[in-house]
């Protein structure tokens, strides 16, 4: 449902599909919500705590985003003071901001209380996941404006996901022994000159979102009867008393997982702290997800180039498959209970893929649904390059346990709403395009391999990469002729 509202007063209403009961132990910081038979509101009402933010020095580069957040784990109710400053990069004028909200996605989740542009009214148009902020002024290039928002979130049984045919892992909300916020606050997303601003439909597998990399601080306290959990978080903590101060700098997205049960091994990587966050009972599993991530961030930095941030947290997920965040992914609980042992498992292999995507997603960001082999063929590669170095003798496992036995086909160039269905998706994106690389470096050979991908990190960190960039500096790196290689796994020629 598409909502226009003129936004006449300081306080407004805003719901998917009504107001949610409120939560009985939530904290009353809220100011009750505005009825839409009641226009003549309180026009003095501003934002509870509202925070102005602060940005490091270099905010105005990319966006920054200050989260105050109060988490009731009991009640599954969230409670979000959130201040946005966002410079206009794009080099033309913008009337409107585009902000991804997924949790409106579900019905009753997100509640929108108010909304301020440099302290100002303006017009907000809400559907779906996308909202659209119409500016007072039109932001010209090199301008900041600040946004002010304050909402709600009811959140939703993870398993009961709007669509039920939906093939994703589904994450967001809370399950029996888990709570994750991921993709929980409304960000601006990315704008492409002559494009416009980039926000796809979900589909019912792969990824739709692109992020800009951004600046992140984020309180985080606890109210109601479970009071404080264990708390797995994208960012580092750097302050704590009565909420806790979390800070990530130039990341995509910033999530939290929550468990009562959750129990944690660490280890030092340099200057990067590893986390491990497993369920009871699988301390040896956690252990080894430790031990491999690990390896595979020693490796890969040196590769690839310096891991970006102070933490890597790895979380057992309560759902199926793996998906990576900044700093932070999670492991299905199918792969730590049908661990081996030994690394000739599933544990392994997407441990140190997701670990992968903090280079390829993180570090050097793409579209997701457009070019997803961008990340998910390079990092399946990546995971050979894993075995190679530290399990040579499995390589020919690995090459048929994880892509030959699948019979790998179709073109690595396909967006996701190309594909038709989950499995010819992976079949072509992943495991094909592990192929694809595999000839391509046995052409070019190992030095103009391993020397363009470091390049191609370097030149594309913390932006976006496109398939006719990627070939354009491959070409840089090496003489060698590979176009009857790329006509065998690319439908379009680059």
């Amino acid at each position: 449902m598409k909502r226009f509202l003129p936004f006449a007063l300081l306080l407004i209403w805003l719901t998917a599909c009504g107001a949610p009961a409120p939560s009985p132990t939530a904290t009353a910081t809220l100011p009750p919500p505005l009825p839409s038979s009641t226009p003549t509101a309180a026009a003095s009402s501003t934002p509870a705590n509202d925070p102005s933010p602060t940005p490091p020095a270099d905010a105005p580069a990319i966006p920054f985003y200050r989260l105050d957040v109060t988490f009731d784990y009991a009640a599954h109710w969230v409670e979000v003071n959130e201040s946005i400053a966002y410079s206009n990069r794009a080099g033309e004028t913008l009337p409107v901001l585009v902000l991804a909200v997924e949790p409106n996605l579900w019905p009753n989740c997100f509640s929108l209380y108010a909304l301020l542009v440099d302290g100002n009214p303006a017009e907000v148009r809400l559907s779906g996941q996308r909202m659209e902020v119409i500016l007072p002024q039109p932001l010209a290039p090199g301008a900041t404006v600040n946004l002010s928002l304050q909402y709600t979130l009811a959140l939703p049984q993870a398993e009961m996901f709007i669509d039920p045919n939906d093939q994703r892992p589904r994450i967001f909300g809370w399950m029996a022994r888990q709570t994750n916020l991921v993709n929980w606050y409304p960000f601006v997303v990315p704008y492409q000159p002559g494009q416009g601003w980039i926000l796809h439909e979900p589909y019912a597998y792969g990824e739709h979102l692109v992020y800009d990399a951004a600046d992140y601080e984020v309180s985080l306290r606890f109210t109601g009867s479970a009071g404080a959990v264990p708390v797995a978080a994208s960012g580092a903590v750097v302050a704590e008393g009565e909420a806790t101060l979390y800070r990530l700098e130039k990341g995509r997205a910033f999530v939290f997982s929550f468990s009562p049960q959750y129990q944690v091994l660490s280890q030092q990587v340099g200057d990067v702290t590893v986390y491990s966050y497993y369920f009871p009972l699988y301390e040896d599993r956690g252990a080894a997800v430790l031990r491999e991530t690990a390896r595979a961030l020693e490796l890969y930095s040196r590769l690839f180039g310096p891991y970006p941030h102070a933490t890597l947290t790895a979380v057992a997920a309560d759902f199926a498959d793996g998906m990576e965040y900044s700093a932070l992914y999670f492991l299905s609980r199918d792969f730590y209970r049908t661990y081996t042992g030994t690394p000739q498992d599933y544990l392994t292999i997407i441990a140190v893929h997701e670990t992968a995507h903090q280079w390829w997603f993180e570090l050097v960001g793409n579209d997701q649904a457009l070019e997803p082999w961008l990340d998910e063929a390079l990092c399946t590669y990546t995971e050979h390059i894993f075995y190679e170095t530290y399990y040579p003798d499995l390589v020919d496992w690995w090459w048929y346990f994880r892509i030959n036995l699948y019979s790998p086909s179709g073109w690595i160039d396909s967006p996701v709403s190309a594909t038709a269905g989950y499995e010819p998706y992976r079949r072509a994106i992943y495991l094909n395009g592990a192929r694809f690389f595999e000839e391509l470096r046995g052409r070019i050979g190992d030095e103009a391999f391993f020397g363009f991908l470091a390049d191609y990190a370097a030149r594309f960190r913390y932006g976006r990469a496109t398939t006719p960039e990627f070939f354009a500096l491959l070409r840089q790196h090496t003489g060698v002729d590979f176009s009857d290689i790329q006509a065998r796994y690319f439908l379009v020629s680059y």
